[in-house]
């Protein structure tokens, strides 16, 4: 299985270039974030006719003065949504099994977002795969780490650049955020980049167009029953082709299939 997520940051006059790049992978599946009103139907138009069924999260009219985000998956066979409880903005996370596997797309809020949208989602989703079972993913843009260090440890949003955890955000906003990353390690879940290449190289996904530097945000987070063969970033489409302000996520897996009783 071939999947690919990116957060297309919601571009009109660029989408059918990035649903070329996409589409000529030819994947089974296709997790999106950024999706805007105006762009959800070309998307599921270009999907549709690259033969993958597509289903968007609900759109708010208004989201606190910001652009309604939505999230979209779309696969080769029929996906059956999966609900997930107690999520603050239902546009930002959609859970969907295709086939054998459960893929949670996640596009987290910012920090400032708020009455702790950030932290809420978060919680939300680690308890959503923390009491479930089978092959499960959970990908897309995370907002999170703000670094990540050799060892595997993280820092999260909740600390400055130093590490220091800040007084206004606390020890909730810091396991919240790593709990995604970090916490969900307990119940068999892996980081699969990192699985995969260790922790040699920064990747950051999303970057300051300026100053440079920038963290890696998208993320592929797999349990124990999904195989991971191949997770790599397309730095390509952000950097040389300015399609997007964040990498694409390419990975293939393998599920292997429970035997009929």
């Amino acid at each position: 299985m071939l999947l690919v997520s990116w957060n297309v940051a919601g571009r009109r006059t660029r989408l059918e270039e990035q649903a070329d790049r996409v589409l000529a992978l030819e994947p089974d599946v296709v997790c999106l974030q950024e999706v805007t009103p105006v762009t959800a139907e070309p998307w599921l138009r270009r999907l549709a006719d690259a033969g993958l069924t597509g289903v968007l999260a609900p759109l708010p009219a208004v989201r606190d003065g910001s652009r309604p985000l939505a999230v979209l998956t779309a696969s080769r066979v029929r996906a059956e949504v999966v609900p997930v409880a107690d999520v603050p903005w239902q546009e930002r996370v959609l859970a969907a099994r295709a086939g054998p596997l459960e893929v949670v797309n996640v596009h987290s809020p910012i920090s400032p977002k708020p009455e702790l949208a950030k932290v809420r989602t978060h919680e939300a989703v680690f308890e959503h795969l923390r009491s479930g079972a089978g092959p499960r993913v959970v990908l897309g843009d995370l907002n999170t780490p703000r670094r990540e260090h050799a060892d595997g440890s993280v820092w999260t949003f909740a600390r400055d650049r130093n590490g220091r955890l800040r007084p206004d955000r606390g020890e909730r906003w810091d396991a919240a955020e790593s709990a995604l990353i970090r916490g969900l390690e307990a119940h068999g879940f892996r980081d699969a980049f990192r699985e995969l290449h260790g922790f040699d190289s920064k990747e950051p996904t999303w970057e300051w167009p300026r100053w440079g530097g920038g963290w890696r945000l998208d993320h592929l987070i797999a349990s124990a029953e999904v195989d991971v063969l191949e997770c790599a970033y397309r730095h390509d489409w952000r950097r040389e082709d300015r399609l997007s302000d964040h990498s694409a996520l390419v990975a293939r897996l393998h599920i292997e299939e429970a035997e009929p009783r």
